[in-house]
C-alpha cells in the first residue's frame, strides 16, 4: 500500500509540474490600456490606407453579424466542437477595442493573443496577419480606431473540453505560426511581390483555399492553395490541380474578383459572396492584378479542354428531347436561366452550366446548397439572384437533377447516395 501511495505522491506532483510549467510557459501579460481612448489623431491618408486593408481582409465579413452594425462582432462560426462568435472590433472602450494601443493589437495580428493575454483562437486567421508589414499594421489600426464606436457584447464562444482552454493554443501556435512580416522572392516582378503579399497576408486566401491537417492547421508546400472547406462550402483550388474545366486565365480572375463573376467559370457563391462584395471588389485595380498574377504563377501550362463555345454547344445538344426524368427537371426549374441559346434573357448574368467548376468536383456539397438556398445575396446586384429549390424539390428531385447535369454537362459519373447526402445537407442548412 505504501508503494502505491508512493507512486500516487509522486505522480500528482508530476502532474502540478505540467500543469504550473504549462501555464508558465503559455503566460502572456495583458498590454496597458490606453489612458486616454478616443484622443488619438491620424492623418487622412493613413486612415484611408487602412481602409483599403481593412476591405483586403475582410474585417467585416467577419465581424459583422447578420443585421448587426459593421464590425460589431457576433457572427457565429460553426466549428465541430462549438461555436466561435467573432469579437467587436469598433473602438468602443467597453466592448470593444478601444483601450487597445498599436502595440496591443499588432501583438493580436501577429502573435492571435488580445490585449488582456488571452490567445485568440485561429478562425482568426493571425497566421496570415502576421506577415503584414508594420507599416500597414499602423494604417489598419489608425482606420479601425477612427471609425465610429458602437457598445455591443456578442455571445461568448462555447466551445467543448479541452479545447475551450486558451492557454492549449500556445501549443498549436508552436506548430503552425511563424510571426513576422512575409520575406518575399526578390527574382520576382514586382506586380508578382505584391500579389504574393496581398494574398498570403491580409488577404489570407490560404485560409479558406487549404486543406487542413488533423489540428486544423493549413497544409502548405504542394498542398498550399490546392482547395478546402469553409462554413461547410467546397473552397475550390486556385491551382493547377483545379477541377474547372476552362483553365483560369488572368483576365478571368480580375473579372471574377472585381464583379463575382466571370463567363467561363461562373458566380460567387456561399462564403465567397460577400469576400467579393466587402473585400475584393473595393480593392484598387491595380492591387487585384497583382494577385491575379500571383496565382497565375501556380497555373498549369497544359492546354484547356476545349473552348467554351466547344463545352456550351455540347451541353445544349443533350437538353432535348426530354426523355429523363433528369432532364425534365432541368427544362422545368433551370432552363430558362441558364440554358445559353433559349429562352428569354432574365435580369443578371447566365451562367454556364457546362462550365460551372461545381458540377467536374468529387463532392456535391456545393451543388446541393446553391439548388436548396439559391443565391439570396449575389456578390453585385447586377448579377442576379438564384431563386431557392428547398421548398420546390424533394431530395429525390434534387439528387436526380444534379446528376442529370453530372453526367451530361460535366460528363462525370453520377455522384453515389446522392439523395441521402442531399437530405444531410438540408438538414444541416435549414433555419433553426
Amino acid at each position: 500500500m505504501s508503494k502505491i501511495k508512493k507512486v500516487a505522491g509522486w505522480g500528482a506532483v508530476a502532474v502540478l509540474a505540467i500543469v504550473i510549467g504549462g501555464a508558465t510557459i503559455s503566460w502572456q501579460p495583458e498590454i496597458a490600456p490606453l489612458k486616454q481612448p478616443g484622443t488619438q489623431t491620424f492623418s487622412p491618408e493613413k486612415i484611408e490606407q487602412g481602409r483599403k486593408l481593412a476591405d483586403l481582409g475582410d474585417c467585416a465579413v467577419c465581424h459583422t453579424r447578420s443585421g448587426g452594425e459593421r464590425n460589431t462582432g457576433g457572427l457565429a462560426m460553426e466549428i465541430p466542437f462549438g461555436t466561435i462568435y467573432s469579437t467587436n472590433i469598433t473602438p468602443d472602450v467597453e466592448t470593444g477595442i478601444g483601450k487597445w494601443s498599436f502595440a496591443a493589437f499588432k501583438r493580436a495580428m501577429r502573435h492571435g493573443v488580445d490585449r488582456e493575454g488571452n490567445y485568440l483562437y485561429p478562425a482568426f486567421p493571425y497566421t496570415a496577419f502576421t506577415r503584414t508589414s508594420d507599416a500597414d499594421l499602423e494604417a489598419l489600426y489608425a482606420y479601425l480606431m477612427s471609425q465610429p464606436p458602437v457598445k455591443y457584447s456578442p455571445p461568448e464562444t462555447a466551445l467543448s473540453f479541452p479545447f475551450n482552454i486558451r492557454q492549449g493554443i500556445v501549443t498549436w501556435n508552436w506548430l503552425f505560426l511563424k510571426p513576422g512580416e512575409l520575406k518575399t522572392d526578390s527574382s520576382k516582378s514586382a506586380e508578382w511581390q505584391r500579389g504574393e503579399y496581398l494574398t498570403e497576408g491580409l488577404g489570407h486566401c490560404s485560409a479558406c483555399h487549404s486543406p487542413r491537417n488533423l489540428m486544423f492547421g493549413e497544409k502548405g508546400g504542394k498542398e498550399h492553395l490546392t482547395g478546402g472547406v469553409a462554413e461547410g462550402w467546397t473552397a475550390p483550388s486556385l491551382v493547377a490541380n483545379s477541377d474547372a474545366p476552362l483553365k483560369w486565365t488572368h483576365e478571368d480572375f480580375v473579372t471574377f474578383m472585381r464583379s463575382g463573376y466571370s463567363a467561363n467559370h461562373g458566380v460567387a457563391a456561399g462564403p465567397m459572396g460577400p469576400v467579393v462584395t466587402e473585400g475584393l471588389s473595393q480593392l484598387p485595380a491595380e492591387d487585384v492584378k497583382a494577385i491575379a498574377t500571383y496565382l497565375m504563377s501556380f497555373q498549369s501550362d497544359s492546354a484547356p479542354q476545349g473552348s467554351a463555345a466547344e463545352l456550351n454547344q455540347r451541353a445544349e445538344s443533350k437538353v432535348e428531347p426530354l426523355t429523363s426524368e433528369g432532364a425534365r427537371l432541368f427544362s422545368g426549374s433551370c432552363m430558362a436561366c441558364h440554358a445559353q441559346e433559349k429562352g428569354p434573357q432574365m435580369a443578371g448574368v447566365r451562367p454556364s452550366l457546362a462550365l460551372n467548376t461545381n458540377l467536374f468536383t468529387d463532392s456535391p456539397d456545393n451543388a446541393i446548397r446553391i439548388v436548396l438556398d439559391g443565391i439570396q445575396h449575389p456578390a453585385k446586384a447586377e448579377l442576379g439572384f438564384m431563386p431557392a429549390f428547398r421548398h420546390n424539390l424533394s431530395d429525390a428531385q434534387i439528387a436526380t437533377l444534379l446528376n442529370y447535369l453530372r453526367q451530361e454537362y460535366a460528363g462525370k459519373a453520377a455522384w453515389p447516395d446522392l439523395q441521402h447526402k442531399v437530405s444531410e445537407v438540408r438538414a444541416e442548412t435549414a433555419v433553426k
